[in-house]
């Protein structure tokens, strides 16, 4: 490998020693009638690990696309009207403005905003808008465990899965490394698209079977027992619980309060502007 400096000179060697023109303490390595591409344009085009081949070959692209653009771009200036290019001229710089403008607002929001939902406030916003948190697919709250059909101690350890006491927990925490797969946290709710996903037994054909509060389920294939137990159950258009929702109007409610905060800090800065005589309109 050469360095990213010696690639990019040898191959710009390759074209001719008259391609080369010094401005403003720059070293051009491409020129289209009076635009110029400078070597700090394309030094970051490569890294260091980059072949010598592959280096040549970004680079000559690079060049050539910028000189094809060049070319049209000088061509639009010579062909359109001054009408056009006064109008094109006015979006880039409404454009730019805007970067600016959205750059700045976004830092000084972001260094103001407060990010914290407080569990009063979600609440309220949820209970105010149940009729948007509709459920558009079925939601579980289950635990599982795959294993083998010929594991030791499964009559245990099905007894502990069903009765689920904190000692039952621990235990079985504890023995985990001998299941296939499993899930033991039943507190919260899942998409069952995703139960679906993750165990091969359960399937759309069955799902019925499973949708049913405080069920167990016992399934086995080629590949094992699956022990499952439903605890709770909530189905497609019914109303999405507080804790499932909880990001989501976490979200809402920060984007309100930063839409806000730039409402505000708009007419602050108007205000400001005009106190210290930055901002004036002549009549």
């Amino acid at each position: 490998m050469r360095s990213r400096s010696v690639v990019i000179f040898g191959m710009l060697l390759m074209v001719s020693c008259n391609f080369f023109k010094s401005t403003d303490t720059q070293t051009a390595i491409a020129r289209v009638n009076e635009s110029y591409l400078y070597y700090d344009d394309i030094k970051h085009l490569v890294s260091p690990e980059t072949s010598t081949q592959d280096s040549t070959l970004i680079i000559q692209n690079y060049i050539n696309k910028w000189a094809r653009q060049q070319l049209l771009v000088d061509g639009a200036k010579r062909n359109l009207s001054e009408s056009k290019q006064e109008a094109f001229n006015k979006l880039v710089n409404q454009y730019k403005n805007d970067l600016y403008t959205k750059a700045y607002m976004e830092a000084l929001v972001k260094r103001s905003v407060d990010t914290v939902v407080n569990v009063a406030e979600a609440e309220a916003y949820y209970e105010n808008n149940k009729e948007v948190f509709k459920l558009n697919e079925d939601l579980v709250k289950f635990r599982y465990i795959h294993v083998k059909e010929n594991i030791l101690d499964f009559k245990q350890i099905k007894e502990k899965f069903e009765r689920f006491n904190e000692a039952d927990k621990k235990e079985l925490d504890s023995i985990s490394i001998q299941f296939t797969s499993y899930s033991l946290n039943d507190s919260i709710w899942i998409k069952f698209g995703q139960v679906i996903d993750k165990i091969p037994v359960v399937t759309p054909e069955n799902k019925n079977e499973l949708l049913k509060k405080s069920n167990f389920v016992q399934l086995k294939d080629s590949l094992g027992v699956y022990l499952m137990q439903i605890n709770d159950v909530l189905l497609r258009n019914e109303t999405a619980p507080l804790e499932y929702v909880k990001p989501t109007i976490d979200q809402i409610v920060i984007n309100k309060r930063k839409l806000e905060l730039i409402r505000q800090l708009e007419k602050d800065i108007t205000k400001d502007a005009i106190k210290n005589k930055q901002f004036e309109i002549y009549k």
